[in-house]
């Protein structure tokens, strides 16, 4: 689990590389939450649109849904990933509904996985705000990418 995660817009993986040792900062927009998994969280959401289902989904289902790892991981504990494209698609395409399903189901795994130790943030809002950061990068052409510590 990581203590600080952030999603952000880069306009290509070298630049989002480069935010390895100090993280994206101000340099890019972006959406800070604290205590996830910022692989699994990429995972599940990619899955959530290609192939849902009402079940939490597995450890091991999860695994073959990893996201491409741009940084680390590396002696300081950093990575960096790389949202698929056909998941800021989704997530920028998505309604208001689709994205508080999303939540929901993703906060069921969490709570199922972590238990009490599950983070303090509002799970609606940072799939909210990552869905906003994705309409960005449609927009754009750029990257949508997680660093993590």
């Amino acid at each position: 689990m990581a203590w600080d995660v952030v999603f952000f817009l880069a306009p290509d993986d070298e630049a989002a590389t480069a935010t390895q040792g100090t993280g994206p900062g101000r340099a890019f927009e972006s959406v800070a939450c604290r205590f996830l998994e910022p692989d699994s969280a990429i995972a599940e959401w990619d899955m959530y649109f290609s192939e849902p289902s009402a079940d939490i989904p597995a450890p091991e289902l999860l695994h073959r849904w990893w996201p491409e790892r741009v940084v680390g991981p590396f002696n300081d504990g950093v990575e960096v990933f790389a949202l698929p494209q056909r998941l800021i698609r989704a997530l920028a395409d998505a309604g208001p509904t689709e994205l508080a399903e999303l939540a929901h189901h993703w906060t069921a795994r969490i709570r199922a996985t972590d238990g009490d130790d599950m983070t303090d943030d509002d799970l609606l809002a940072v799939v909210q705000e990552v869905a906003r950061l994705a309409a960005s990068a449609v927009d754009t052409g750029g990257g949508l990418y997680s660093w993590s510590f």
